[in-house]
């Protein structure tokens, strides 16, 4: 049997980009929750990979929670909601810093973490190619807690968030300039700690 087509909302809706989802939102707030559908599941995979499943669940409900009461601040000529996303989301991590950098640190103890081993880091994240051993996840986990949160942050969300230089900066509200800074610091940093167990790719 035939799926039942979508009501004419619906495919007027999911035409619209993401500012002009925002600006519809204004007259009717119950729009808003497109864009919770488009971006959640991905920013959810990226916070999670930060902090673990639990805490991914509340920081992005209150990721979309700020983003609804600060949605007449959202700029227009940005057309894509990703970096503002981020951005607020950034923040929220940003709190719980101290949490990250003991799972981090916990997992280059026991090389246990799903995210750091070789299966998830492949060089579709952008910055840091397949790690082919444990021993190397668990570097890699010592080596991203030995970052400073800002260098750890324009890093992740290039390397997981799959943002573009100038999207980083745009989320995090700070020149691009700084975005290159910071993200060579990184590289530098990872490139000492695991010498040849990884390839850092070339950045776009």
């Amino acid at each position: 049997m035939p799926e039942p087509a979508p009501p004419p909302q619906a495919l007027s809706l999911g035409s619209l980009d993401d500012a002009a989802i925002m600006e519809r939102s204004a007259r009717d707030p119950e729009t808003f929750a497109v864009l919770y559908d488009r971006h959640a599941a991905a920013l959810h995979r990226y916070v999670a990979r930060r902090l673990g499943d639990g805490a991914a669940d509340d920081l992005v409900a209150e990721t979309f929670l700020a983003a609804f009461r600060k949605r007449a601040r959202f700029d227009p000529a940005a057309r894509d909601a990703r970096p503002w996303l981020y951005g607020i989301a950034s923040n929220l991590i940003g709190k719980h810093t101290r949490s990250e950098v003991r799972m981090l640190r916990a997992y280059a103890r026991t090389g246990t973490d799903p995210v750091l081993t070789p299966s998830a880091i492949t060089p579709d994240d952008g910055v840091v190619a397949r790690v082919d051993s444990s021993a190397a996840a668990r570097e890699l986990a010592r080596a991203l807690a030995t970052l400073s949160a800002g260098d750890r942050e324009v890093l992740l969300l290039i390397a997981w968030a799959d943002l573009s230089y100038a999207e980083a900066a745009t989320a995090l509200a700070i020149p691009v300039g700084t975005v290159r800074s910071r993200l060579n610091r990184a590289r530098g940093k990872l490139r000492s700690a695991l010498g040849d167990n990884t390839q850092l790719l070339s950045m776009r």
